[in-house]
């Protein structure tokens, strides 16, 4: 892993000298066009063609190509910008961002400088960042009330800044503009009602809420922090106490074994705490490996997911007969047999509304997709409606 992370470096170290050595031909004359293409504002296209794939290295070649073509290019110093943004030299991004902004004559070339700045703002999440995001969104929409890249980026700064109801209104505008960002606008508004439906009480909710596909840890998380789940087995299951005799403890007992830690791959992780509490409740398909692993990276699939909520719900109503409640019949879902070791959960949770097909238009539920941050909340918040009479 060491090797593999020097490594890493040392080709980032690479890109940086490489850049270095094309930055420094900008002081050179002017070169002359080589091809018909060979211009500016094709390098800027294609350097942000290779910029969205994450081809960082061969974005900053194409925005260096056009600086060698005009030094005062405003666009091209905004795409370096975020190039080296997105590989965390923020010091660097910045600097090519304020040189776009100094250079900028254009009001496009303006108001995409001011973009700019919220995008780096947006990585970098310093202290008071999306206040100095506001700041640049609002000289950007002085310029140009219709830049639909304005709201778009500052739709996303407000949801990484966990401002759900603003970051919604922000995508809803470009979708009233009707412009560029479209597609995109209509994705991140359609995940930031997911969230505001789902409501996330806590921090780390709303932080896993923007997740792709979350894990087996992101999971106990929401368990513990958003369910709730330590507070809803205690209400049901009452304390019990050992009332029996007991001898004086020994001080020194030479041959007492030590037991294993339950899971042996948690102790430095950033939520270990809530894995150890969901461990501890016994959620079923939430078990340590027989090897004393939790693996808590690994990603959680919908049939998994059904059935640690079945598993809730049995404990919680103490109704055992959602275990075989729907044993037997038939599978409403082209992609799943009866016969499936999860159809059950997966029949109780979607007949009750807490989960649904993966896909409406097929039918299909997708047992082996991964789980949003967003669904996973989602899920959650109809877990408690089911269960707030418990």
């Amino acid at each position: 892993m060491k090797r593999r992370s020097f490594f890493s470096w040392l080709a980032f170290l690479t890109m940086i000298a490489m850049v270095a050595m094309l930055l420094s031909s900008c002081a050179k004359p002017t070169r002359k066009p080589e091809a018909a293409l060979d211009t500016p504002e094709h390098h800027v296209f294609t350097g942000y063609k290779l910029y969205d794939k994450g081809d960082y290295g061969g974005a900053q070649r194409e925005f260096v190509l056009a600086m060698q073509l005009d030094k005062n290019y405003a666009p091209a110093y905004v795409g370096l910008g975020l190039c080296f943004g997105s590989q965390k030299d923020f010091k660097t991004a910045y600097e090519n961002m304020k040189k776009a902004k100094s250079l900028a004559k254009k009001k496009e070339d303006r108001v995409d400088a001011h973009v700019g700045m919220i995008r780096l703002y947006s990585m970098e999440r310093k202290e008071k960042w999306l206040k100095d995001a506001e700041d640049e969104f609002e000289d950007a929409v002085k310029l140009d009330p219709k830049s639909s890249a304005a709201y778009f980026y500052m739709g996303k700064a407000y949801k990484y800044g966990f401002e759900f109801d603003k970051a919604g209104t922000q995508f809803k505008k470009v979708l009233d503009l009707n412009d560029k960002y479209l597609i995109e606008a209509d994705q991140e508004w359609k995940l930031v009602q997911k969230i505001q439906r789902a409501a996330p009480g806590s921090k780390i909710g709303k932080q896993i809420a923007l997740i792709d596909a979350i894990t087996r840890a992101d999971l106990a998380a929401l368990f513990i922090q958003e369910l709730l789940l330590e507070k809803l087995y205690q209400k049901r299951t009452p304390a019990q106490f050992d009332t029996s005799y007991k001898p004086p403890t020994q001080k020194f007992e030479a041959d007492k074994i030590v037991k294993a830690e339950a899971a042996t791959d948690i102790q430095a992780h950033v939520l270990r705490a809530d894995i150890e509490t969901a461990l501890r409740l016994g959620v079923r398909g939430l078990e340590p490996t027989p090897d004393h692993k939790f693996l808590p990276n690994e990603k959680v699939n919908r049939q998994a997911y059904a059935m640690m909520v079945e598993d809730i719900l049995i404990k919680v109503t103490g109704n055992q007969k959602l275990a075989t409640e729907f044993i037997g019949s038939k599978s409403p879902f082209p992609d799943l047999r009866n016969d499936h070791p999860a159809f059950n959960a997966i029949m109780v949770c979607t007949s009750r509304g807490i989960m649904e097909a993966k896909d409406m238009s097929t039918g299909e539920f997708g047992p082996q997709g991964t789980v949003s941050g967003a669904d996973a909340l989602l899920i959650i918040r109809r877990l408690k409606d089911e269960l707030r009479f418990f």
